[in-house]
């Protein structure tokens, strides 16, 4: 695995990669992190080794996802172990680039993406998702992949690329395929998390109700036993009798993240953030109606 932390470097790289198939060009799989690896990230990795002839994956902690109360400065940095990780899982390409080079002295571009940007987490952390679409739009320009993998578990910020991508006309020639995979989820069910690591051993028992209240909220709207707006409301009284205090529970189209009352027969998600102690976690669930 090469590492490298100039642009000029990643393209020569990248260039010599996809010359070097003896098949034509080599297709490229972009996986973008922010570091503090695990399981979820590697799942991704996995994924898109399977769909592709060479995996790249990028580390940066991008600042302008960060509000000024935000955990910046705290957020863990391991590249050593990092890198280890991504090279025992044959990653091809380690793309790390400093905030120097990812935001040169000058930079003044901002992607904002409306609609599904607005409410939810983009309510919580105003500018988030403007910079999650500002630095994943630079980093589909700088590796120009054929396809890009994401995690489920941020619902949100893979309708904002979708989007972004979308409307800017960057899935053609740049990236076919924006691939959404799963939430990775520890054995009691916790989504995987880098933020899971700052729960103390009390706050990491309680958070297990999390996704159990979820599935089963899924599971009551989507056979149509409970209406949503009941079935929200369960899953806020089990949440707070466990410790934790509510950001926001919705159930949305699946698609565009409008609020719905009901289902209407098409993809829907229930979704939810809430705290516990000083950590916020955020976890989402496919609700799927019975025949």
């Amino acid at each position: 695995m090469q590492t490298v932390k100039t642009l000029q470097m990643l393209r020569t790289t990248l260039g010599q990669l996809r010359s070097a198939a003896g098949h034509g060009r080599a297709r490229i799989a972009l996986v973008p992190t922010m570091g503090a690896l695990h399981e979820g990230h590697l799942t991704l990795v996995r994924r898109a080794r399977e769909a592709a002839d060479h995996v790249v994956a990028s580390i940066f902690v991008n600042p302008r996802q960060f509000g000024p109360n935000e955990d910046l400065d705290a957020y863990p940095r391991q590249l050593a172990e990092d890198a280890a990780m991504l090279e025992a899982e044959g990653v091809a390409v380690l793309w790390a680039p400093t905030p120097e080079a990812m935001y040169p002295a000058g930079f003044a571009t901002n992607i904002s993406v409306a609609g599904v940007s607005d409410g939810l987490c983009g309510a919580a952390r105003p500018g988030h998702f403007d910079g999650v679409a500002t630095v994943v739009c630079k980093l589909f320009n700088q590796v120009q992949p054929d396809m890009a993998f994401f995690g489920e578990k941020d619902f949100q910020q893979l309708a904002v690329i979708r989007t972004m991508a979308r409307d800017l006309d960057l899935t053609h020639p740049h990236v076919d395929a924006i691939i959404g995979v799963p939430t990775m989820r520890e054995a009691d069910g916790l989504a995987m998390s880098s933020r899971n690591r700052y729960l103390t051993p009390e706050q990491r028992t309680a958070a297990a109700v999390l996704p159990e209240a979820l599935a089963m909220a899924a599971q009551t709207i989507a056979a149509g036993d409970q209406p949503i707006w009941l079935a929200k409301s369960v899953v806020e009284d089990e949440l707070q009798l466990a410790g934790f205090r509510l950001d926001y529970i919705a159930v949305v189209d699946a698609e565009t993240l409008a609020p719905i009352e009901e289902l209407a027969g098409r993809p829907a998600r229930i979704l939810v953030a809430a705290r516990i102690g000083t950590t916020r976690l955020i976890d989402n669930m496919a609700i799927v109606p019975r025949d």
